[in-house]
């Protein structure tokens, strides 16, 4: 027997000031002393105005971890007195603070709460969808009677300059006749930000608003599609990956092993056909989804270039879904991965925008592999 499960509370945690498109360099470092030559092309492309690292500029060090982020976003959420026991911890993050041990007991840790089940999910964007459905299912199936899920990312320890000094010394004739070298890497620096969100699941709604959560679809296209996003590992020429593990550590500064490496051009084919058209193609038949159904569409959008692509492949099938009813804060708050989802919900969930009975579908697109998450809410 199952139980409704409601969403009753959000919460997110942006570190420090925005920094403005013409401050990125001055926080993160140019690679090279070089002024990137990417730069404008990617940043007019994207769309984001500003974003948030945790990197304190007063001193150019890294002020808080992952789990410090996560742990502020959950706070955030209420004292422990307001929420009440949690029985079940998930967190979702595609770049933990260490191997291990795993990055929920750390913010567990960090947050000092009593014994409780903690479940940490991999993946980049859609890492936190999947902790959201993990604690959805917790509470659905009565082994919870309150769980708390997350999305957090601390991208800029990888953004900055000094990680591809190595590679630059190593390869810069290389660089120089194949920039496309470059570009896959210089590509995200440009699109990614730090922050954490939050979401308290509970057995009954409270407060002015709670979400029903009516559902969380998930799914994958790895088994048609090769990797087009990574991180700690190389690319050999026939597109497979050589893991950090098997490579010799004098080799991962030459070759900027860690730095997060993206196919822009086969993300560009596969993106929006992969992670939107084909999933929701199925869940329309699966689950009688029709567009009238969404009051409130929230795209985790990569960037601004994808929202025409989006749209197009809305209205090729018979879904289009008004401008006027999607909601994304991508321009002010930049892609925070897994995070994202979570931090548009929260900035929309209290906005007082929503009404009960408006129906709100998330969709979040991951190009890892090209898999996807949707999320279907209802206001109570």
């Amino acid at each position: 027997m199952t139980t409704d499960v409601f969403l009753t509370r959000t919460a997110a945690f942006l570190p420090f000031a925005p920094v403005s498109n013409e401050d990125i360099e001055e926080v993160l470092g140019r690679v090279g002393d070089r002024v990137s030559r990417a730069r404008r092309l990617i940043l007019r492309s994207n769309g984001i105005q500003s974003r948030h690292y945790a990197i304190d500029r007063a001193t150019g060090l890294q002020a808080m971890s992952n789990a410090e982020l996560t742990a502020a976003a959950i706070r955030n959420l209420g004292t422990p007195e307001e929420l009440g026991r949690i029985d079940c911890l998930v967190t979702g993050t595609s770049m933990p603070d260490q191997l291990m041990p795993n990055h929920a007991v750390m913010v567990h840790g960090e947050l000092g709460w009593p014994r409780l089940e903690v479940v940490a999910c991999a993946g980049i964007c859609l890492a936190g969808a999947t902790a959201l459905k993990h604690a959805w299912l917790s509470v659905r199936a009565g082994d919870a009677e309150r769980a708390v899920a997350t999305g957090s990312e601390l991208a800029s320890p990888l953004m900055r300059g000094s990680r591809f000094e190595a590679e630059i010394e190593h390869r810069i004739d290389l660089l120089e006749t194949h920039p496309e070298i470059a570009f896959e890497k210089d590509f995200l620096r440009w699109m990614l930000s730090d922050g954490a969100g939050a979401v308290l699941l509970e057995r009954a709604p409270r407060g002015p608003l709670s979400l029903k959560v009516e559902w969380i679809d998930l799914s994958s296209a790895a088994h048609e599609l090769p990797v087009c996003m990574f991180a700690g590992a190389d690319r050999n020429a026939d597109g497979s990956l050589t893991g950090w593990a098997r490579t010799a550590p004098r080799d991962w500064h030459r070759d900027s092993t860690f730095a997060i490496k993206q196919d822009v051009r086969l993300l560009n084919e596969n993106i929006v056909r992969a992670t939107l058209g084909e999933p929701l193609a199925a869940i329309v038949e699966k689950r009688g989804l029709r567009p009238d159904d969404v009051d409130w569409f929230l795209p985790h959008l990569s960037s601004s270039y994808f929202m025409e692509p989006v749209a197009r492949c809305l209205e090729q099938m018979d879904f289009a879904i008004p401008r006027e009813r999607w909601f994304s804060n991508l321009v002010q708050k930049g892609n925070t991965g897994s995070a994202s989802p979570y931090i548009m919900l929260d900035e929309l969930f209290r906005s007082g925008r929503i009404r009960p009975g408006h129906k709100l579908l998330m969709f979040v697109p991951e190009s890892g592999r090209f898999s996807s998450g949707f999320i279907y809410l209802e206001a109570v």
